[in-house]
């Protein structure tokens, strides 16, 4: 492997890498108010087993899609689903939820009372809701990495050994976050809002990547294929996505009231046992 080949593959990695992260500390926050009804023990033990299950799920999925990633209906539903993910997202952050909230300022402050899980259905519903996540994490680094040159490796499933890697490295650091970075990208979440905002938003770009590629697929010809893998989108993208995040920082507030009840920080430390 080239110099330059290294470095693009070395800069997609990065770029997964911070992805992962942001995208962890949001499901890691879920996940902690899921368990969060639990005594100690069965708490950890249920993160325990659904990071366990997501394990198994990414890496038993990872080689499915391999098999399946130059199917352009396969491609084309991957797209769709991650502009779906991203906006549906969007939507109820910056309007579903301030719906809520002013509903909520004006019926004032009623307690509601829910009936709690028990272990094993609360372990089912972290196991259902690692499933979802590693869906969106898997399809949006098959999106970033089939576009790839090849790595002259061997294939692993039905893709490039060094496209199989990226992925999987990606997806393995994304679970390494959930459980042991997730307070600091959750941090970081809470001191910069707007870093969630643009995670989101760079999910639906990387969803309108995928949509380039299966465009571009040979059975359809809408794009031409060296359009796909040229270097001028290669640079739009990356150039977009740099804007997004960097647009993500410097929008979002920098000064977070935090509320002793209700800290997520303290919170996911709390949930995962630090």
């Amino acid at each position: 492997m080239d110099l330059g080949l290294f470095l693009e593959y070395g800069w997609v990695l990065l770029v997964l890498v911070a992805l992962e992260g942001l995208l962890a500390a949001d499901n890691a926050l879920v996940l902690a108010i899921m368990v969060k009804h639990l005594p100690d023990e069965e708490r950890k033990k249920a993160l325990f087993y659904g990071l366990a299950g997501a394990f198994v799920f990414r890496f038993g999925s990872l080689f499915i899609i391999s098999y399946l990633v130059d199917i352009w209906q396969v491609q084309a539903i991957g797209a769709l689903y991650l502009l779906f993910i991203a906006l549906n997202h969007i939507f109820r952050k910056l309007i579903f939820r301030k719906t809520v909230t002013e509903e909520a300022n004006e019926s004032g402050t009623q307690a509601v009372v829910k009936k709690k899980s028990s272990f094993w259905f609360t372990v089912l519903k972290v196991e259902v809701a690692d499933i979802a996540f590693a869906v969106d994490s898997i399809l949006a680094a098959v999106a970033l990495a089939v576009a790839l040159p090849a790595s002259g490796l061997p294939n692993i499933g039905g893709l490039d050994g060094g496209q199989f890697l990226v992925i999987f490295a990606g997806g393995f650091i994304g679970l390494v976050i959930m459980r042991f970075a997730a307070s600091f990208f959750v941090k970081l979440l809470h001191s910069r809002p707007g870093l969630e905002l643009a995670a989101f938003f760079i999910v639906g770009w990387v969803g309108i990547k995928l949509t380039v590629i299966t465009l571009a697929h040979p059975s359809l010809g809408v794009l031409s294929e060296s359009f796909a893998h040229s270097t001028w989108w290669k640079l739009t993208f990356y150039v977009v996505l740099v804007l997004i995040a960097t647009l993500g920082w410097f929008l979002s507030s920098t000064v977070v009231e935090e509320h002793a009840e209700e800290n997520p920080i303290k919170e996911v430390d709390k949930q995962l046992g630090k």
